[in-house]
């Protein structure tokens, strides 16, 4: 089992926190004021005293409960903690990134913090780095609460990979695993511990975390994926609702909400539900500038895939995005049919084929994951280099917290999607449908606008993608509208003849028809159903013959995302908006993308950075000469060997930017290999002479 140590002896545990507490109170000092009857085992809660701070240091609540105020010292010692030492000491980096300093420096100190930093940005160091400095300043352990198993298991071997007592509670351990858990949580030792919002809110856990501040030992509460919270979120789960009373109960104890996205209304949210109105909040730049946007017209959407993989990504990690679970799997079982690595993950798989699955995808090279929305959150594997959706997102946020999975590492990566009519007809159906109140359903149709928005653009994809977070910024020259400027038409006539023609439908007989029955009317196809609905009588019937299908298809695509049509009913027909009134008298231009047919091939390279490799799963992240390619592969080798050995993906012991600048560098000695970024000192502690074994034989 990973993310505990075999417990210390009776004497060392004793005596480990002596400072704070003991294994038996001091003479005369209470025993702790607990409600433990539901804990279903027992815990010797009486031979840990409690630190009960007297006159104005104490407070009360209604519940009669009493919260520690740490001792002032220590709580000096937190704040003058040598953070960029700890950086460097322990987790091997030379300088913090973007606003990181500020942040860690603030929560720290004590402040509530509401972070938003986009995936790959690190913020799971924001929170890290302050619970080492105040747990080396007696100020007790830190509750990290996340949904997310797979993070927890990372974070946690990545955490003790470094030298940093951590652990997670989840339904992966056993009872007896569970319990050695907790009773390092209540010694103080663990300097973090990973829970479910559903675990920490319930009495027997509180319970604990109430003995924890009773004695000054619950240093800070880290809320991960924070926009849960939120209904107008993406990822709402209403386990995060009941968090609020961790302020309630812990008044003293700092609190720092961290999300990648979040627009102002969830914003709001998280504040108001987490009882962090007057926390401190830190933006930091949405950019991921490494990220290549890429948004296609459906045309054969599998063989647009097959060829995006084969001419970009042959080799590499990724994953695919379907909306349906069965979608999933035809998709994984197709790339599989077609020679590429791949496999299903979906809410509606057992739980250990879901584990096993992500488990390969996390430890194994090359392999490709066709999933639903279900997977993705927490997945830290940094080599993802391309993300890929079949489907329409529901909003950008959705869209730009699944893209964001590629490229953590920051070597160049991919954001493709392609995009057509039934996407569109699909998501505003499924808003239409749902039993939510109107006010939600208005929102929703907002950011969906937003969406389909940015798929139209002929302009910079992360300028609009930017600018729906706030962020200005000015064109990339690295998405596919900057790389290949789309071209654009006068389509005033032909979105008047369309809109005409869904007007004289419902004039005719009352009725209205979907976009397939709409184009053969416009280009004037008899069918059975033309015949059967008088419809060749039309004046509109043949009127845009000159336009192909594909044409049309894009047209109405258009219209619907411009707001001048929209779907209707079970059967997704057609009907006119307000705002096509305005275009149906000439007095609104409608300018729209051109068709563009796909191509037989991307027209560039592939974007890999690495020397002699065919695949970018095997390449170096940078460029290296013939002997730092064979160095490059020797370390890795060692390294899936070490990854073996410690059941653990093989991106927890070094990444390959790590291992790419000691393949680049070729240090001789333990000082030399200390100065590369990711080396830290328990790292060099632990394999800096094997490192060096090993470039000194790819030498030979």
């Amino acid at each position: 089992m990973r993310g505990i140590r075999p417990s210390a002896p009776a004497a060392f545990t004793r005596a480990l926190y002596h400072g704070g507490f003991d294994s038996r109170p001091p003479p005369g000092a209470p025993a702790p004021a607990l409600s433990v009857s539901d804990l279903d085992y027992d815990y010797d809660f009486d031979s840990l005293s409690a630190t009960r701070p007297a006159g104005p240091e104490a407070s009360g609540t209604a519940r009669g409960s009493v919260h520690a105020v740490a001792d002032p010292s220590r709580r000096r010692g937190a704040q003058d903690a040598d953070l960029h030492g700890i950086l460097q000491q322990v987790f091997g980096y030379s300088a913090f990134r973007g606003e990181q300093q500020e942040i860690i420096r603030s929560v720290t100190a004590g402040d509530d913090a509401l972070v938003l930093m986009p995936t790959g940005g690190g913020k799971s160091l924001c929170y890290q780095v302050p619970a080492i400095a105040r747990h080396r300043a007696g100020l007790g352990v830190t509750l990290v609460i996340s949904p997310l198993i797979a993070l927890m298991h990372d974070q946690v071997g990545a955490l003790e990979e470094l030298g940093v007592h951590a652990a997670f509670l989840n339904s992966s351990l056993t009872g007896e695993e569970a319990q050695r858990i907790e009773r390092e949580m209540m010694s103080g030792r663990l300097v973090l511990l990973y829970a479910a919002p559903e675990r920490v809110t319930n009495p027997r856990f509180m319970a604990m975390l109430t003995s924890l501040d009773e004695r000054g030992l619950l240093s800070l509460v880290a809320i991960d994926e924070a926009h849960c919270v939120s209904q107008w979120g993406h990822d709402f789960r209403e386990d995060y609702l009941q968090l609020a009373q961790l302020h309630e109960r812990f008044p003293n104890v700092p609190r720092v909400a961290l999300t990648a996205t979040a627009d102002d209304h969830t914003r709001a949210d998280m504040r108001e539900r987490l009882a962090l109105t007057g926390a401190r909040e830190f933006v930091s730049s949405f950019d991921r500038p490494n990220i290549r946007y890429t948004i296609v017209e459906k045309d054969e959407a599998k063989k647009q895939l097959l060829r995006f993989l084969r001419d970009e990504h042959e080799g590499d990690a990724g994953i695919v995005y379907c909306q349906s679970r069965k979608k999933v799997e035809e998709t994984a079982a197709w790339l599989t049919s077609e020679g590429i690595s791949a496999l299903p993950y979906h809410a509606g798989l057992d739980a250990d084929v879901r584990r096993r699955h992500q488990d390969k995808f996390l430890r194994e090279d090359g392999l490709v994951m066709a999933a639903t929305i279900a997977f993705g959150m927490g997945i830290d594997k940094p080599d993802v280099r391309f993300v890929a959706h079949l489907d329409l997102p529901k909003n950008i946020e959705g869209y730009y917290q699944e893209t964001g999975r590629a490229g953590r590492d920051g070597a160049a990566a991919d954001a493709w999607m392609a995009y057509g009519l039934a996407d569109v007809v699909n998501q505003r159906r499924m808003i239409d449908e749902s039993p939510a109140g109107d006010e939600f359903k208005k929102q929703q149709r907002a950011k969906l606008d937003a969406l389909l928005t940015l798929a139209e653009a002929h302009d910079c994809r992360r300028v609009r993608l930017l600018g729906y977070f706030g962020e200005d910024s000015t064109p990339c020259g690295n998405c596919d509208n900057c790389l290949n400027p789309p071209a654009t038409w006068d389509a005033t006539e032909a979105a008047r003849m369309a809109l005409s023609t869904v007007y004289r439908f419902r004039q005719h007989s009352g009725l209205s028809f979907g976009a397939g029955h709409l184009i053969d009317v416009l280009r004037g196809k008899v069918t059975d159903k033309t015949t059967q609905h008088g419809h060749g009588t039309l004046s509109t019937f043949g009127i845009g013959a000159k336009w192909s299908e594909q044409q049309w298809r894009g047209v109405i695509r258009q219209l619907l995302s411009l707001g001048h049509l929209q779907s209707e009913g079970e059967f997704n027909t057609l009907g006119l908006t307000d705002s096509a009134r305005a275009v149906l008298k000439g007095e609104v231009p409608v300018t729209l993308r051109e068709h563009r047919e796909t191509p037989k091939g991307s027209g560039r390279t592939r974007r890999s950075s690495g020397g002699g490799s065919a695949g970018r799963s095997t390449a170096a992240p940078i460029k290296l000469d013939v002997d730092g390619d064979k160095r490059f592969a020797a370390l890795r080798a060692w390294r899936s060997e070490v990854a073996r050995e410690h059941n653990l993906p093989a991106y927890i012991v070094f990444n390959d930017a790590t291992l790419a600048q000691m393949a680049l560098t070729a240090p001789s000695t333990l000082d030399e290999l200390s100065g590369i970024s990711g080396v830290g000192a328990k790292k060099l502690e632990a394999y800096g002479r094997e490192i060096l074994r090993v470039l000194e034989s790819a030498a030979g």
